[in-house]
């Protein structure tokens, strides 16, 4: 599962999904966070994760969603909103996984909010 990376997300503002996958063969679990700016939609999203991590001992389950404004330049992430089909994501959880991957961002610069779409 470690050839899976915790975070694949663009610059700029998109939807995004948080995924957990599931190793079938030790049962092990993680978090993973996903997002596209190119996707219109959040299930388009989950489904080129279901493509990219196509493997018959990982399963995987969308967790929920809404929307990442990432600006790489100022080293701020903002995470907010809903997926209309997935229902929202826990934005705490999806900070948290975004800040171990993003170390050399400020802390304070990767907030959520459960406001807005």
């Amino acid at each position: 599962m470690d050839s899976i990376p915790d975070v694949e997300i663009d610059d700029g503002r998109f939807k995004y999904v948080l995924i957990r996958v599931h190793d079938k063969r030790t049962n092990a679990t993680k978090l993973i966070v996903r997002g596209i700016a190119t996707c219109s939609y959040h299930m388009d999203i989950y489904e080129l994760a279901q493509k990219a991590i196509e493997n018959e001992n990982f399963e995987l389950e969308a967790l929920g969603g809404g929307r990442i404004l990432h600006n790489a330049k100022e080293k701020r992430i903002e995470v907010f909103g809903y997926s209309v089909d997935l229902g929202q994501a826990k934005h705490a959880d999806t900070c948290a996984i975004l800040a171990k991957h993003f170390p050399e961002y400020p802390e304070e610069n990767i907030t959520w909010t459960n406001q807005g779409y």
